[in-house]
């Protein structure tokens, strides 16, 4: 067991400190400044809370061994080999919980984040499944005490979606959805099925942390080309005859996002501009990404369009994360938005796997 007591010392330290300067007058005034500390604050809060716990735990099993040492009475001895094992496992139990709270935090986790559904593969079926995902996701934020605004979709005349781009507010909304980047397949007979055969079809789901500070990406200009044009969509929804509708190209990376939802050009262009943002932050974290990869490569999944993640079967009522192979029967709750059974084993895993690195990479440096 790695000792990280000097690491939780300085911790403690930290904590004291800032909880001195959260009664600062200039701190408390400057709002985001202050929000920031606090956030930090709870986290620290929580660590010192756990570290506690830990350290009492220890000392209990310290005192009953010595008390075995000691002790003549043979049913208190029997007491207290009883309640030691059950102390030790609860100190490993706390050890794991404290090593989680200690690993870095990404710092995009606590942002909020766009979400961009695409119908693949299956024509009508896809778009149907696209709107049903849309509509999970939906369930799930509002369950988790988040707000969600439809920034853009693309309606298919026979039902379901084409594409829809959704924005996500609310606490650490980028760190759980995260995971959810990928191919989702469906297995299911369509209702246009007059057989009953098992049709798979397939939707691309794509999440970005939101760009919320302005310094945070830097757009040149000269690097645009937009193009205004008038509105489509299915069945005369979402239509004028004015060139409202806006397409931005960025010429250094080739990346295109249009909007057509709002009846302003400004408006749309505001929209595409902050999902533009979006996804230029996130060409420039998985950029850093690559250059780490040569050196751990995370098992969970990189998150790409083109990595299938996740199967929905209808008929046996089965989901499936493919990339930590959890299976489970439960799809009619979890398309109702009960998405942390899904989410939570994701974010395990992966603690797991970085805590592991860790581990292997102390191992080296001792030796080294």
């Amino acid at each position: 067991m790695l000792d990280i007591r000097k690491k939780l010392q300085d911790i403690k330290s930290s904590f004291h400190k800032m909880e001195k300067e959260m009664s600062d007058p200039s701190i408390v005034s400057d709002i985001k400044k202050y929000a920031k500390l606090m956030k930090e604050y709870k986290y620290l809060k929580k660590v010192i809370e756990k570290y506690e716990e830990w350290t009492k735990v220890e000392n209990e099993i310290v005192s009953q061994k010595e008390m075995l040492t000691v002790e003549k009475e043979s049913d208190l001895i029997e007491m207290i080999k009883e309640e030691l094992p059950v102390l030790e496992e609860k100190h490993i139990k706390l050890y794991e919980e404290l090593s989680v709270l200690l690993i870095p935090k990404d710092p995009m986790d606590e942002k909020n984040a766009i979400l961009e559904i695409r119908a693949g593969t299956g024509g009508d079926e896809a778009a149907l499944f696209a709107e049903e995902v849309f509509r999970m996701y939906s369930r799930y934020a509002e369950n988790t005490g988040w707000k969600t605004e439809v920034m853009s979709v693309s309606e298919m005349e026979g039902g379901g979606v084409k594409e829809i781009v959704v924005a996500v507010k609310g606490e650490d909304v980028y760190g759980r959805l995260k995971y959810e980047g990928g191919v989702h397949r469906v297995q299911r007979v369509p209702v246009t099925e007059s057989q009953g055969r098992i049709h798979t079809s397939a939707i691309s789901v794509v999440v970005l942390p939101e760009a919320e500070d302005i310094d945070e990406v830097t757009i040149d200009e000269k690097d645009l080309k937009i193009d205004v044009y008038k509105s489509s969509g299915a069945g005369g929804q979402h239509v004028n005859t004015t060139d409202s509708a806006v397409r931005i190209t960025h010429l250094p990376t080739g990346i295109v996002v249009s909007m057509q939802d709002e009846r302003s050009q400004i408006q749309n262009r505001i929209r595409a501009m902050k999902v533009l943002e979006s996804k230029i932050l996130q060409l420039e974290r998985e950029k850093q990404e690559k250059e780490l990869s040569s050196k751990r490569k995370s098992l969970v999944g990189s998150g790409d369009r083109s990595e299938k993640i996740r199967t929905y079967n209808f008929p046996q009522g089965r989901v499936t994360d493919h990339r930590i192979k959890l299976t489970l029967y439960r799809l009619s709750e979890i398309m109702e938005g009960s998405l942390d059974m899904i989410i939570d084993p994701l974010i395990n895993y992966q603690n797991a796997l970085i805590l592991g690195q860790s581990v292997e990479d102390f191992a080296n440096e001792s030796e080294g």
